[in-house]
């Protein structure tokens, strides 16, 4: 399930704003109407948990229909010429998304070296949760001493092996439910997962499987949403002003999920993170990043690509980052070390 996020108002569920403004605003309107009725019933709150085991289990499933159905090809606006599984198709997949991660995390020498330990890995046995295409994998698995990744769908995993298969690199691919891992106690020295712990039906029940299957003094980086006051609640709240429907949209919180990929998406605050993973994990650092598209509230057009092109990349990260007006939250945690 591996994203790098839509957003409340902007995200790409937004069509092409080349339509008249009237075809415009009803063209979104059904189109993100459509999305909420695909979304998990009865997620009312932005960290909410599942009720009793069987809402989790409806949850899930919802999650993994989901993305099953719309697979992370980064193909909203531009479809992708090339044949689904080909070297065309994962090298433009992993331009588009690669291209948007240099604007809010440039690297040094590898994509995501900010906030992964890429020189570290060589004598450790590493895990990712959500493969999604498997840009992450590509990187992590050439640099590991031995690499598995797991997916909620049967999509990703065969996409993700497919590209192993072209690319030579060695690693296990499989499909399997964070919430129920079917590893060993302490069988891995570093967990990593962008932008899919937040989506599971039951995130405590996945910080507790991190903590299970790390070893004493292992690491885990994960990305998930946070709650920022704009991009969150102020976009949020135009999105439900000028799109939304009451007997669809209650709150900010449902028209800000309408705007998000997934049939769940928890948005954190850090102290709601912290608390969260203090059973589990020990938080060592907590990053706020955003893309430029984050601090714009317009549909996906010209208009918002050119404000977008105005505002350079260094400001961009200053908004995103130093005001908190992005929307990802990358934490870093470890498993207490054996005594």
């Amino acid at each position: 399930m591996t994203t790098a996020g839509f957003h409340p108002w902007c995200g790409s569920l937004e069509p092409c704003a080349t339509a008249p403004p009237s075809r415009l605003l009803q063209s979104m309107t059904d189109i993100t109407s459509r999305a909420f009725s695909a979304k998990a019933p009865g997620f009312d709150r932005p960290i909410q948990h599942p009720r009793d085991d069987e809402e989790r289990r409806r949850w899930q499933a919802a999650n993994r229909d989901w993305w099953e159905a719309a697979p992370m090809r980064y193909d909203w606006r531009d479809k992708l010429d090339a044949a689904p599984g080909s070297a065309a198709y994962f090298a433009e997949i992993d331009r588009r998304f690669l291209s948007s991660v240099r604007q809010f995390m440039p690297w040094c020498t590898l994509p995501f070296d900010a906030v992964i330990p890429f020189d570290r890995l060589a004598g450790k046995d590493v895990l990712e949760i959500g493969v999604g295409h498997g840009t992450h994998a590509q990187l992590l698995a050439p640099r590991a001493r031995s690499f598995v990744g797991i997916d909620l769908t049967t999509t990703a995993t065969a996409m993700t092996r497919k590209r192993f298969a072209l690319s030579g690199v060695t690693g296990s691919i499989v499909q399997m439910d964070a919430e129920r891992m079917a590893f060993r106690d302490g069988s891995f020295d570093y967990v990593w997962s962008w932008g899919v712990v937040h989506q599971s039906a039951d995130t405590r029940r996945v910080l507790a499987e991190i903590n299970r299957v790390l070893r004493p003094g292992g690491t885990c980086t994960v990305m998930i949403y946070y709650r920022s006051w704009w991009n969150y609640h102020v976009c949020g709240f135009l999105r439900w002003l000028f799109l939304g429907r009451g007997r669809i949209w209650r709150s900010v919180h449902h028209a800000s999920q309408s705007g998000t990929d997934g049939a769940i998406a928890r948005y954190y605050k850090p102290g709601e993170w912290r608390a969260e993973t203090k059973d589990f994990l020990a938080v060592q650092s907590i990053r706020l990043y955003g893309m430029k598209s984050d601090l714009v509230p317009l549909p996906h057009g010209r208009l918002k690509q050119g404000i977008m092109r105005a505002i350079p990349d260094i400001v961009a990260r200053l908004l995103t980052r130093h005001l908190r007006m992005g929307s990802f939250l990358v934490a870093t945690m470890a498993k207490p070390a054996a005594r």
